[in-house]
């Protein structure tokens, strides 16, 4: 399975999901946010992407070259 850009994500969340709705609020715990400023490193595939697209109005998403 070939990746286009082969890099990994740096996603911080930075706004709460409190009044949001459920959906976007599991849609951050499945990205493995726990709580504000917190930030986890991801694979950069279109599940990802899919999953902060929907989202982005509350995390920050850096681009990282390859860990490998």
């Amino acid at each position: 399975m070939s990746e286009s850009s082969n890099g990994v994500l740096r996603i911080t969340l930075v706004k709460s999901t409190i009044g949001r709705p459920k959906d976007q609020g599991r849609t951050v715990k499945a990205l493995g946010l726990r709580r504000l400023n917190h930030t986890v490193v991801r694979v950069d595939n279109a599940s990802i992407r899919g999953m902060v697209n929907k989202v982005r109005h509350l995390v920050v998403v850096e681009e990282l070259a390859s860990a490998e």
